[in-house]
């Protein structure tokens, strides 16, 4: 364990030391290390309040004055219920222990492996805070009784909490919840039911827009669309493997007569019956499909949240169907797809590949042939070698029936996601008997490839919105352009313009309210609309506009048609 991580975790001993101080009949949880700081789980009659953080937090820094060390100990089964005859939690932990070790800080005993700081003077008392309190059901049960959770950010230095809590308040700033609202995009509504976002215009077009572009690239790579529908017999995830992987996560629906139906937890089945429908001969081979739908997951309750956890998700999905021989090309195709995609955006760079394969220790967590696995994986590292790609190789990773490429990006708030991902499949073709007929008259099973480049439209959005703060590029702007006349006698030659950047797809708007020109541009610039184009006297008397950018302010007049011209560039080559 790094030493910070060990901070870390020390902490939040002190802060459950703090808690237990100051308030009566305390029931620990668990207290554990998480990437940049801690959080412990309370259960505790009081309702903590953020007012209750400053509190807690000088008495920790109290604590760790007391240099107080923190003493090891391992001890039986018996003495440890001794010890925690009061912490049902505790006790419940131990059932599944054969080593136990405890660690005691002041008067407070933990059950805990360690490793600690020697004494609370390792503690930066600059350097940590308490940041948040939030309810967590006990062991991520939501069947289990709601507990009280304390986060806690800890650094090595004061410059570092510093640093972190100026990114975050940038984050803040960035949250695709807040600007989704006050950008109307999308909206949530209890009659509808949380985990189910409806976009509203604005949103649509950048969905759209996205849609567009996707689709553009992967039809020059020879894929064509398709279109299945939600629902399916339980029979074809049973023989995909999707049922028994996401039992709990189906969403099953049934009708007075008779139908018994699963509300599709991903799109890859229903494809594969296109696939099907008909003999395939090696000529035919490879078949590229592309398919933008909905999939449904019965996510737990408390994980549902904003655009990142959703029940209903739109999915950019692809598959192709190919020989062996041609494999090696097609994922190469894809990832130049997965480029060529993230290179408008600003996004290809700033990346990092991993080459997720099997536990080799736990097999039986797969379907397939080991050999067929080996050959997929031994590809796939090639393919990093020869494309540059510097693919990191990542143990478990895979997915339930082949290894990939998966294709990792950090957000707003420094997170390391995972969007793109190419994935091969020897097995599911050979589960739904998929097959084509070679030169010489042999059925063969396909090679099956599934690719995802921006994944649902749902968390690729909050990537979105975080990552350009709301500003996005001209070509995926809701509104690329708003008129503003500087009083209503213009409003005239405003429309004017207007109907001639829209019969041009510009995507514009007028804003003829009555309000001063400054709330007027204020507006526009909260809207965070990439041109704002001022119009009076001498703009209508000489056919001009004087322009507004977003990022470079006051551009000056310029004639209608060259700024045609230039937005329509910048549209055209996804700037």
């Amino acid at each position: 364990m790094e030493k910070t991580e060990i901070i870390r975790h020390s902490t939040a001993h002190v802060m459950a030391l703090a808690v237990k101080e100051l308030f009566k009949e305390v029931k620990f949880a668990i207290g554990p290390s998480i990437e940049n700081g801690f959080y412990y789980d309370f259960d505790i009659p009081k309702t903590f309040s953020p007012q209750d953080l400053p509190k807690i937090e000088k008495r920790m820094k109290e604590i760790i004055k007391r240099n107080l060390k923190f003493e090891k100990k391992e001890i039986s089964k018996a003495e440890t219920k001794k010890i925690f005859k009061d912490q049902s939690y505790k006790l419940e932990l131990i059932k599944d222990l054969d080593k136990i070790t405890t660690y005691t800080l002041g008067n407070f005993t933990d059950l805990c492996k360690g490793p600690h700081v020697k004494s609370t003077k390792e503690i930066n008392l600059d350097a940590f805070k308490l940041i948040k309190i939030s309810g967590a059901y006990w062991k991520g049960d939501e069947k289990n009784k709601m507990l009280q959770r304390i986060y806690g950010v800890a650094f090595e230095t004061k410059k570092e909490l510093e640093n972190y809590l100026k990114q975050q308040e940038e984050a803040e700033k960035r949250d695709h919840r807040k600007l989704g609202k006050e950008l109307d995009l999308f909206v949530f509504s209890d009659l509808v039911g949380p985990g189910l976002p409806m976009f509203t215009p604005k949103g649509v077009i950048i969905i759209d827009e996205l849609k567009k572009h996707i689709e553009q690239i992967c039809m020059k790579y020879g894929f064509e669309k398709v279109l299945t529908p939600h629902l399916a017999k339980i029979k074809l995830y049973e023989l995909s493997g999707h049922a028994k992987k996401f039992n709990e996560e189906l969403f099953r629906v049934s009708s007075e007569r008779g139908h018994e139906m699963v509300i599709r937890p991903v799109l890859c089945p229903h494809q594969t019956q296109i696939y099907a429908s008909r003999p395939r001969s090696y000529r035919d081979l490879p078949i590229r499909y592309m398919e933008t739908e909905k999939q449904y997951r019965a996510e737990k309750p408390g994980e549902v949240g904003g655009l990142n956890r959703v029940y209903s998700i739109t999915i950019e999905d692809g598959h192709v169907f190919c020989k062996i021989d041609q494999m090696k090309q097609e994922i190469k195709n894809l990832v130049k797809i997965v480029k060529d995609f993230y290179r408008p955006l600003g996004m290809w760079g700033k990346h990092r590949v991993s080459l997720s394969v099997r536990d080799y220790k736990h097999p039986e967590k797969y379907i397939g042939d080991s050999k067929d696995w080996d050959t997929c994986e031994k590809m796939l590292k090639q393919i990093s070698d020869e494309m540059n790609l510097k693919a990191e190789k990542m143990e478990g990773e895979a997915a339930l029936y082949g290894p990939k490429l998966d294709f990792m990006f950090r957000d707003a708030f420094g997170k390391e996601i995972q969007i793109p991902t190419i994935q091969l499949d020897f097995a599911t073709p050979k589960r739904f008997e998929l097959s084509y007929v070679d030169k010489n008259g042999q059925n063969i099973n396909p090679v099956m490839i599934h690719r995802a480049i921006l994944g649902s439209y749902e968390r690729f959005l909050a990537l979105l919105i975080e990552h350009f703060a709301g500003e996005f590029p001209v070509w995926l702007a809701p509104v690329q352009v708003q008129i503003i006349p500087i009083s209503k006698k213009f409003n005239k030659y405003g429309e004017k313009i207007i109907k001639q950047l829209k019969e041009l797809d510009i995507r514009a708007e007028l804003n003829d309210n009555d309000e001063t020109l400054g709330k007027k541009i204020r507006n526009g610039e909260l809207q965070k609309i990439p041109y704002l184009l001022i119009v009076g006297e001498k703009e209508e008397k000489d056919n001009s506009v004087s322009v507004r950018d977003r990022k470079k302010g006051d551009l000056g007049p310029i004639k209608v048609n060259k700024f045609i011209e230039k937005i329509k560039k910048e549209t055209e080559e996804r700037k």
